[in-house]
């Protein structure tokens, strides 16, 4: 079969979405809401730092989190907005050092969050061959959002994230569906999105829409994946070991890292494997 994906023109720019907890001031540890039951160490209100948060800004468990079963704390990916907001939009002031604007700072640290994960997906999809003919609305969308993430706070904090993301929305559909179309797909058209728990062991799942799809604990061991659009999906606890991923769509790196696997699963090259999977 073809490559889906191509070589893209904004490497570099991918590479910036790719967390830097060393570069960061501990944000997703303060500004996010924790629930114990969706695995975190306890509940938490938003503002509020995580008992493990250290003054360095580290997590003084973060080699027991698998241990600890804290999958939350390991699915998280923050697609580079921690170290965006800490070293670019604030240049190392932070909620510790300058507490007058810690509301302030976690603020746009969501919003630079939200548009960072929309430029990470419009990067995934500029990168596929078959949605090559909305280069140009990628692009565009591409542009606007750098322009909104390199803005002042004050103005980030008026943006019109929810028009953004509609029009974010209607390209990522387009693409998906030119790679549906371009697989050749016999899988059946999305039915459902509830998946908890159902065994596709060793099925040709190829084209297979799981967009928004609840797929936890649900058995992916040994399927072919090409063009599956996973955008959005559920994948704590599911299996993907022995899995080829390879040219699946729209997978993220918090996603895998919910996920269990192993060395034989196949990952889209922009993604890493997990520390924990043998």
């Amino acid at each position: 079969m073809k490559k889906l994906h191509a070589s893209s023109q904004y490497i570099g720019l991918l590479n910036k979405l790719k967390i830097d907890c060393e570069k960061c001031s501990g944000l997703c540890c303060v500004a996010l809401y924790f629930a114990k039951a969706e695995g975190f160490p306890a509940d938490k209100a938003p503002g509020e730092p995580c008992k493990n948060l250290m003054p360095d800004f580290r997590c003084s468990i973060h080699s027991e989190l698998a241990q600890c079963k804290l999958k939350g704390c390991m699915a998280f990916d923050c697609f580079g907005a921690g170290q965006k907001v800490t070293q670019s939009i604030y240049s190392n002031k932070t909620w510790c050092n300058t507490p007058k604007k810690a509301s302030e700072i976690y603020d746009v640290f969501l919003i630079v969050y939200r548009l960072h994960q929309m430029l990470w997906y419009l990067l995934e999809a500029f990168a596929i061959a078959p949605a090559a003919m909305l280069e140009k609305d990628m692009e565009a969308l591409i542009l606007e959002n750098e322009h909104m993430t390199n803005l002042p706070p004050d103005e980030i904090l008026t943006l019109d994230i929810d028009n953004y993301r509609t029009r974010v929305n209607q390209v990522l559909k387009k693409a998906a569906k030119l790679v549906f179309a371009a697989t050749n797909s016999t899988a059946e058209s999305k039915k459902g999105t509830d998946f908890m728990g159902k065994n596709f062991k060793n099925t040709n799942l190829d084209g297979k829409d799981f967009s928004m799809a609840l797929l936890i604990a649900a058995n992916l061991e040994g399927c072919s994946l090409y063009g599956t659009n996973f955008l959005g999906a559920d994948l704590r606890d599911t299996n993907i070991k022995n899995a080829d991923l390879s040219e699946s769509i729209f997978l993220t790196q918090g996603q895998v890292n919910a996920a269990i696997g192993n060395r034989n699963t196949k990952l889209p090259a922009v993604l890493t494997y997990p520390t924990t999977w043998q």
